[in-house]
């Protein structure tokens, strides 16, 4: 029984996002695809004990699906033409007279696609746009991303809530945008991607560093998305997603404390993710569109290459940095800039960037920023200012781990602290 409950949710978590799309497109409803795709899961752990897990598992429960939205149209007495048109979209799929159906024949190329620009819609705001892109595409119960994200469930279920009745209510088409509108739709999408990604990746709060479950659904998502649109900034973001986590097993230590890269044991890095992410950086930067995350990727390239964190190329990386900010300006862009000049030409030199970035504001509620400004000042032996740089960074994070860090370096700093 526990290999056919690990069976279903194996095929649960890889079809979820190509079975519910299809659904939606033939209901027209979020939930009622949702319930359908549900009801056909638990029918699976009701007959396969007895039956056998079919050959294309996922054929067998996008039919049955499909046939349960049939009978909640008859039962709540809808249009004769509509519970036809299911009908007749479902014939062809029907288990027990077509039991090899491929599941690719029963939806259109492009549902996924639909789905993921009516979950990242504009009129949504960004916390919808994530929780529901997780919900119907990544196949996360509401428990689950309630628990990543740290928020009370009713608060997420009702966020789902009201991610649904606004695409209902404002009449948000289930489509692909238009071409003259699609290159500042895939943005959203992509940002929406890697914003589920930095979440796992650099958990906000909580006792955990990382939350491994956002990282694995944000690559699953981005390579999804390559798949349907191979787009050089969504292959650029799929790189760095990938890079970023090939480090992840080295980034906390046994103990559950954080490792800076500089000190990451690096036999510890996935190196079958750090070969797919390179790969991936070289197939978008040849397609001669560069484009923030190609660049961000390529950074995460320079790091992952570099044998040991001495033989990194710092020139290079503050040289992309600076390409990045040149097409895709921020504050926080520029500190990343001025900690790669700090490693390349000099702390003094770097610190001073960092203290004119200072000198603004905009970074004055980034712990970053004053982690990064202690950092340097700590290598410079300048200890009580860096303590001060230490203090301020601490009232900033909520992370436990990224305290526990910044502790450490504080009493290395100033011992009486």
């Amino acid at each position: 029984m526990d290999d056919l409950h690990t069976a279903v949710e194996s095929v649960f978590r890889r079809e979820a996002g190509r079975i519910i799309a299809g659904l939606i497109r033939a209901s027209g409803s979020f939930d009622l695809a949702e319930e359908a795709m549900q009801d056909a899961f638990a029918a699976a752990l009701a007959r396969w004990p007895a039956q056998g897990v079919p050959d294309n598992p996922a054929a067998w429960i996008t039919a049955v699906a499909h046939r349960k939205l049939i009978d909640y149209g008859r039962r709540a007495r809808t249009r004769r033409d509509k519970a036809d048109d299911l009908l007749r979209e479902t014939e062809a799929s029907r288990v027990e007279e077509a039991p090899g159906v491929d599941a690719d024949t029963m939806s259109f190329p492009d549902d996924r696609l639909r789905l993921i620009f009516t979950c990242c819609h504009p009129a949504l705001n960004v916390e919808a746009q994530v929780a529901l892109t997780l919900r119907t595409l990544g196949g996360l119960t509401t428990p689950e991303i309630a628990r990543a994200f740290l928020v009370p469930e009713p608060t997420l279920a009702q966020r789902l809530v009201r991610a649904k009745r606004k695409i209902q209510d404002a009449r948000i088409p289930y489509e692909v945008p238009p071409e003259h509108l699609l290159p500042g739709r895939l943005a959203s999408v992509q940002a929406v991607i890697y914003l589920i990604f930095n979440e796992g990746y650099a958990a906000t709060a909580g006792d955990g560093l990382i939350r491994p479950e956002l990282c694995s659904e944000a690559i699953r998502l981005g390579q999804t998305l390559c798949e349907l649109m191979p787009d050089p900034e969504s292959t650029g973001l799929l790189a760095l997603m990938l890079l970023h986590d090939s480090r992840r097993g080295a980034r906390v230590s046994s103990e559950g404390e954080l490792v800076p890269l500089d000190e990451q044991d690096r036999s510890r890095w996935d190196a079958g993710r750090i070969r797919e992410g390179l790969a991936l950086v070289e197939k978008a930067l040849r397609r001669g569109r560069i484009g923030p995350y190609q660049l961000q990727a390529a950074i995460a390239a320079l790091h992952t290459s570099a044998p040991a964190a001495a033989q990194t190329d710092w020139r290079q990386v503050a040289a992309l940095y600076g390409e990045l900010s040149r097409i895709q300006p921020s504050p926080v862009v520029a500190l990343n800039q001025a900690v790669a000049v700090a490693f390349s030409e000099g702390l003094q030199t770097g610190l001073r960037m960092i203290d004119e970035l200072g000198s603004s504001g905009d970074l004055a509620s980034y712990y970053l920023f004053h982690a990064a400004r202690a950092d340097i000042l700590r290598r410079l032996g300048r200890s009580p200012e860096a303590a001060d740089a230490y203090r301020r960074a601490l009232s900033l994070t909520a992370n436990a781990v990224e305290r526990r860090y910044l502790r450490r370096r504080l009493h290395e700093v100033a011992p009486d602290s």
